[in-house]
């Protein structure tokens, strides 16, 4: 008979996200501020650079919204139809910004390209007044996120659009500067481009490492040759099978496996020293392992193939 065992569950309704939500109110309610005084100062300005920087204001607070909601839905209890809960929806989120702001970007660009054949008047002073502030801005909510996104995808994809927003307010500083110092009207929707283009590959990261997780891929971190070689090597194993790693939200990976061993009356003591590998060599705490003698796996094999 098999046998089989699990160490406590990790997952639990406080993600890495919700231990930043404070952080991420902070965020919300100054990029929601300074997006609206962007979106005025561009239209009084005429300038692509504002209103390109006021649009990824507008996914930054959309991003910040969607990852606290992400975060309450976290913080729901499970139930029989969702076992683990809805931390899932983090990474939900995370997939959703990267996706905005990718359609975001197309868009700009295609401004820019009408602006090249019909170059609009700037006013540089105001533009450049308002492009300030938005710096400051950028750089206090980049300070709030900046830990969290070490530990969470939710806050690592709310950090890139406050990065990028950074990015462009140093550009239309630039372009605001070249306005009123030359006059040349064509810095400004060039700079409105460059907003776009400079944070496509790091969203393009942000939206591989999503469906990545989406997919139950194995966890960049997990080497999983050197994990099966660890639980082949522990004593009595002559077998591993149906070895699976995978990450369930941002930092918390999960791991399920079958191992075969020659006594079964050994089963309590091999599951205790992987459980054990499992937790000092690879930091898997949410493990899952089925222990099973030859006789049973082969029996097992033929029932299911």
């Amino acid at each position: 008979m098999a046998e089989g065992g699990s160490a406590s569950d990790p997952i639990s309704s406080t993600t890495a996200a919700g231990r930043h939500k404070s952080r991420l109110y902070i965020a919300l309610t100054l990029t929601t501020t300074f997006m609206i005084i962007e979106v005025i100062g561009g239209l009084w300005t005429g300038s692509l650079a504002l209103i390109a920087d006021a649009a990824h204001m507008l996914t930054d607070a959309g991003g910040l919204a969607l990852a606290l909601i992400a975060i309450r839905f976290a913080e729901r209890p499970r139930t029989p139809q969702n076992t683990f809960g809805y931390v899932r929806m983090e990474v939900l989120s995370a997939l959703t910004n990267a996706v905005v702001l990718l359609l975001l970007t197309v868009y700009i660009l295609y401004e820019a390209y009408q602006r090249f054949l019909n170059p609009p008047e700037i006013i540089g002073g105001p533009m450049l007044a308002v492009a300030v502030i938005g710096l400051i801005v950028n750089l206090i909510s980049m300070k709030l996120l900046s830990a969290g996104s070490a530990e969470s995808l939710n806050v690592k994809g709310a950090y890139f659009e406050v990065l990028s927003d950074m990015l462009g307010s140093l550009g239309v500083i630039v372009a605001a500067a070249v306005v009123v110092l030359t006059g040349w009207q064509l810095v400004d929707p060039i700079i409105g481009a460059g907003i776009g283009l400079f944070i496509v590959p790091r969203t393009w990261i942000l939206l591989k490492q999503a469906v990545h997780i989406l997919m139950e891929g194995t966890p960049p971190e997990i080497d999983m040759t050197l994990l099966e070689r660890k639980l082949s090597e522990l004593p009595e194993v002559i077998a591993v099978h149906d070895l699976h790693v995978w990450t369930i939200t941002s930092g918390a990976d999960a791991m399920s496996c079958h191992l075969i061993i020659t006594d079964m009356s050994l089963a309590p003591a091999t599951l205790t020293a992987a459980q054990a590998a499992m937790k000092t060599d690879f930091n898997l705490s949410h493990v899952t392992i089925q222990i099973e003698t030859d006789s049973l796996w082969k029996a097992e094999s033929k029932q299911r193939y």
